[in-house]
């Protein structure tokens, strides 16, 4: 099985960048051979924020991610997450509090590692 490592930086909202590797990693999670783990970083941590309102017709980030973390991993840095004052209790079901230990362990196991 091949593992992808999906490491974001982006807010959820303002550029496009978390919004395009999400539409990548849902694709690519919902292929068998593969395993695709997400680690969230700085204000791409907010893409795990539950209860994100969008306008009709707008992406929704907490949904996006929500299809990923059914099918594979989502981790979120824990110094990032206390920086930006983003408690484990209002993270999306599935995405859970992480560390560089993990990201690092992670890193060295993927065969292909993709930053936005």
């Amino acid at each position: 099985m091949q593992t992808i490592l999906f490491i974001l930086n982006d807010p959820p909202y303002g550029t496009e960048r978390s919004y395009n590797a999400l539409r990548l990693a849902v694709t690519l999670a919902v292929q068998p051979e593969r395993q695709v783990r997400l680690f969230l970083m700085a204000d791409a941590v907010f893409c795990a924020k539950s209860g994100q309102k969008v306008p009709a017709g707008y992406y929704n980030i907490e949904t996006m991610l929500g299809k990923v973390a059914q099918r594979g991993e989502v981790a979120l840095c824990g110094t990032c997450m206390d920086a930006r004052g983003l408690r484990d209790a209002e993270v999306i079901e599935g995405c859970r509090r992480s560390a560089m230990v993990e990201l690092a362990q992670w890193t060295a196991q993927a065969d292909k590692v993709l930053v936005f």
